[in-house]
């Protein structure tokens, strides 16, 4: 039992001023957790709770399927790292430290080599195959802009799954297997979500998808569609478009266009010149890019911007990529900055990249790589050709369903949980091998399987709260009953903790306000505040016999003879 007259807690009143969600300012408020630095947060009595709470479901659903709970440390050697190239691939999100005699380690950001090498130290055949397993843990990355509280922090606990399997057939079991277990999952933690296409990025592989929770502040962007069903991150969102027709297109034409560095300004030009009818949409952005060290261009139409996430990850391999500075159009001094065209790119050795909207056959107006010049009719396939084409420009509502051709609409969520199926890329880097039933080493496939655990506090914080405060669901709230005794007699206090103590024997938990110096309205904004699914006051109704029993999500009161409390709550519960 919660007894807040001894419980370590203190609600705050007013917002914390860095707080800008109502996950982390709610948290923070109701005594949860508190700011220890910059993406690094402390977990109170009720935060604890709260998270094992959501271990546990996590847990269970993870048993009941099979897998089987391992643990590794957070910190850990880097050789393994240097294996797979993430020692130097991680960049400055991962936490580099030596130690007293010079040895390089790291604060574990994720553990797909520590899996891999466990398996290979254990197992050698094929009959000990498939297999899943996992961990609940901490992890550590440098974020640069750690922001909305514990959504994106520096330290984050995560459960982290790996199946092991000898071949495609089973990897996609395997896959399904823990793809049931995560909806289980997040059905029980009362979160909305949808599954969305993703991409595999840094991770590899061939197939992934992402768990969203809806939710207006969140960090990831997908796109639905209406008509189809069709969901997918906006990094997976695939850009389906006809090929022109040049046939009729006359020869390119170079432009004098002086002062016209912008798309507008030389959209307001051409319409001048040429008696109107062109839009941003006509003309074509040439974007210089730096993609780990070498300079590339990129092909977008004028209307769009350029969606760097997304570009990188439909580039593969990249680790940083930057837009030009003026240092680098210094090493370039051929290329006219505000006039680049796509027309002589090749010459000067740079790779040259479009989104798929700059479709073989389209006509464009674009830079003349002369001051002042621009040209129009400038064709893909026959005045530039793309050494490829890459997703770039950003994903706006109204773009086309790539499967119906329905327009889709955007919305924005919290990432709770991604599953990748990996492949073989990182038992090939650690040489993990199997013998198989003819007794030949095979390589055996692997999947990845992600849950944000501390994230999903905020998540659910973020989708069932309202302006008083929290809401959880019951199998994770601190307590299910919250208990108010109110007044200055006795009688409230003696009534609300032997009320209370029934409940716990049935299996109930309880928070029982026993505070004797709190007024009755302090205890009410708390129990709001706090956010436990039912609540009890034991106040003025006792006169009659009687105690109020409140639902925190719907707010329904109902006065109760206190004799038949018990059941009448036992069966609200259920």
């Amino acid at each position: 039992m919660l007894k807040m007259s001894t419980l370590f807690l203190r609600t705050l009143r007013d917002d914390p001023a860095d707080a800008e969600i109502a996950s982390h300012r709610l948290l923070i408020r109701a005594g949860y957790i508190r700011k220890i630095a910059a993406g690094i947060y402390s977990w109170l009595p009720l935060g604890v709770i709260t998270l094992r709470n959501i271990e546990n479901i996590v847990r269970q659903e993870m048993d009941k399927a099979g897998f089987q709970e391992v643990h590794f440390p957070a910190l850990l050697p880097s050789e393994a790292y240097e294996s797979t190239n993430r020692w130097s691939e991680y960049g400055p999100s991962l936490f580099r430290l030596k130690d007293r005699k010079g040895g390089d380690y790291l604060l574990g950001p994720t553990h797909e080599e520590m899996f891999t090498l466990m398996v290979k130290g254990e197992y050698s055949s094929y009959k000990d195959l498939p297999l899943s397993i996992y961990q609940i843990q901490t992890k550590y990355r440098d974020e640069a802009r750690p922001r909305s509280g514990i959504i994106r922090g520096r330290e984050f606990i995560m459960k982290d799954s790996y199946s092991f399997d000898i071949d495609d057939a089973g990897l996609e079991l395997s896959y399904q297997r823990h793809r049931d277990a995560y909806v289980r999952c997040f059905d029980r933690l009362g979160l909305k979500y949808n599954i969305v296409e993703a991409v595999s990025g840094a991770m590899g592989g061939s197939r992934s998808e992402e768990f969203l929770a809806p939710c207006s502040t969140g960090e990831d962007t997908y796109v639905l569609c209406p008509q189809c069903a069709y969901a997918a991150n906006v990094e997976a969102m695939v850009t389906r478009v006809a090929p022109g027709d040049p046939s009729s297109v006359p020869a390119l034409e170079e432009l004098d266009t002086p002062n016209t560095p912008t798309i507008d300004s030389l959209v307001a030009v051409m319409n001048q010149r040429f008696g109107g009818g062109y839009t941003t949409a006509d003309t074509l952005k040439n974007i210089m890019l730096v993609a780990d060290g070498t300079a590339i261009a990129v092909l977008v139409p004028g209307d769009r911007e350029v969606d760097l996430k997304r570009l990188q990850e439909s580039l593969g391999e990249v680790h940083e990529l930057r837009v030009f500075e003026e240092e680098d159009f210094a090493k370039y001094p051929h290329l006219v900055k505000g006039y680049i065209g796509p027309q002589d790119v090749a010459k000067s050795g740079i790779k040259l990249y479009a989104d798929p909207r700059v479709a073989p056959g389209t006509s464009w107006i674009s830079g003349a790589n002369k001051k002042d010049r621009h040209a129009r009719f400038v064709v893909n396939g026959r005045d530039f050709t793309p050494d490829a084409y890459v997703e770039a420009a950003n994903v706006r509502a109204g773009d086309l369903c790539p499967q119906c051709a329905t327009e889709i609409v955007i919305d924005r969520a919290i990432e709770i949980g991604h599953i990748f199926a990996l492949g073989r890329k990182y038992a090939q880097a650690l040489d993990l091998t199997v013998l198989d039933h003819n007794g030949k080493s095979q390589v055996p496939t692997m999947g990845s399987y992600g849950i944000g655990v501390s994230r999903a506090v905020a998540a659910i914080a973020e989708q069932r709260s309202d302006e008083f405060g929290l809401n959880w669901p019951l199998e994770v709230a601190p307590a299910k009953v919250h208990i108010v005794a109110t007044g200055k007699e006795d009688l409230p206090f003696q009534s609300a903790l032997k009320l209370a103590t029934e409940l716990e024997a049935v299996g109930i938990s309880v928070m029982l306000d026993d505070r004797r110096d709190a007024s009755a309205g302090v205890k009410f904004k708390d129990a709001e505040l706090i956010g436990n699914p039912v609540i009890v006051v034991v106040g003025k109704a006792l006169a009659d016999g009687k105690v109020e029993v409140r639902v925190r999500a719907s707010g329904e009161k109902n006065n109760v003879v206190l004799s038949d409390a018990l059941a009448s709550i036992s069966a609200l519960l259920k």
